[in-house]
């Protein structure tokens, strides 16, 4: 198994290296992987779609979000450019003028400079988001014009301090702004890009007369990007979501799944007493199969950890979703101390990096088919030392 060494953090030669190497081309030989690495490109099946992708499939999570400001263009890019097999360009709300923004909350005092902007001091509140108290300011209470005038910022600056650098760099991008993107790199680069885009809180949008879902529908329709084996997978942490999505367009689609005994927020909304526990048993798989081709479990419901924040033995979520047919793309694997499993930290530092490649190794071990990742870079590394293991 590999080992990043905390020096490498610090943006040590070795580091700097590969980041030099991945802005310069994309793909396996930007990175240097092996051939049998590169055989992973074929996946399990044939004939196209998301059963065509290289497995484990690495998806660069809000980006490459380990080194920019995540949902932006340039963390977009940056992923792109590292060689991922695909973006997750969207985390999608809507404005008030009902465009899809690409922002991981509604609340966006956290991932903009809004706060510095004193013309829209009055725009921040409280709300009620899932059941949770919110106060800051939201994307529906805001025109996409008005949110254009805003710039994002760095979301956990005391992890990530260097990419606070890039604050102010980028707007809040659209979603149509993401799938004309999509098009013009998948022309510049020769190869099909991929995209992974999350519908937020569609529960919560649907009372406030905003549906997301029809929105997003119409706007893969428009692009030409809803067909079974489109570059565009879709996915929500609400199953009905889903399902409304299922007969809308034809889509690969996915369930994300939270904790073990967490209920998804649509559920609590229309009294069904399931769990997440029930989603992830054999009946319950079958049922999510019925509409979707994946789920997209906390890394947690694949190994669970102990009270010491150590690694135990996996559960047979993998075989089980295999069994119905199901693809997994857990998340999220960061290379930070603080989100690492407690085998795989080095010291305390809270911006400082652990041992990634052992954990990305582990969780590879398990079966899964990818892995939403902060740092596509080290997950294309590990997966070229877990085939040629």
């Amino acid at each position: 198994m590999g080992t990043q060494e905390s020096n490498e953090h610090g943006g040590g030669t070795g580091r700097r290296a590969l980041l030099g190497a991945a802005v310069l081309g994309a793909g396996g030989a930007a990175l240097g992987l092996s051939g049998t690495a590169r055989a992973a490109g074929a996946g399990r099946g044939n004939g196209g779609g998301v059963r065509s992708l290289p497995v484990p499939t690495i998806v660069g999570h809000r980006g490459a979000s380990g080194n920019r400001p995540e949902h932006t263009l340039g963390s977009y890019q940056l992923a792109l450019d590292m060689g991922a097999d695909i973006v997750e360009a969207g985390d999608l709300v809507p404005t008030k003028d009902g465009h899809l923004v690409c922002r991981h909350e509604p609340e966006i005092g956290g991932t903009t400079d809004v706060a510095d902007h004193p013309e829209f001091a009055g725009r921040r509140t409280t709300k009620v988001l899932d059941g949770v108290s919110t106060t800051g300011w939201f994307t529906e209470d805001f025109t996409l014009a008005e949110l254009k005038t805003l710039r994002a910022t760095e979301r956990i600056p005391a992890n990530r301090p260097h990419n606070t650098l890039y604050d102010g760099r980028w707007e809040i991008p659209t979603f149509e702004e993401v799938l004309r993107w999509q098009d013009e790199q998948t022309r510049r680069t020769g190869k099909q890009v991929w995209i992974y885009p999350e519908l937020k809180h569609p529960t919560y949008f649907r009372g406030l007369g905003l549906p997301t879902e029809e929105r997003l529908a119409k706007l893969l329709r428009r692009y030409g990007k809803d067909k079974k084996n489109s570059p565009v997978i879709v996915q929500s942490f609400e199953p009905t979501s889903i399902q409304r999505m299922n007969k809308l367009v034809g889509n690969p689609l996915a369930v994300l799944l939270s904790g073990a005994g967490s209920r998804p927020w649509d559920f609590v909304a229309t009294g069904d007493p399931r769990t997440t526990d029930d989603l992830i048993t054999p009946e319950g798989l079958k049922e999510i199969a019925s509409y979707a081709q994946g789920i997209g479990p906390t890394l947690d419901l694949i190994i669970p950890r102990d009270s010491a924040g150590r690694l135990t033995a996996p559960t047979t979520l993998v075989r089980d979703a295999h069994r119905a047919g199901l693809i997994l793309h857990p998340y999220t694997m960061r290379n930070e101390n603080p989100f690492l499993p407690a085998d795989f930290r080095k010291g305390t530092d809270a911006d400082a990096y652990g041992d990634a490649f052992g954990a990305f190794q582990a969780y590879f071990a398990t079966g899964i088919d990818g892995v939403f990742t902060d740092n596509p870079d080290t997950g294309l590394l590990a997966r070229e030392d877990f085939l040629d293991s």
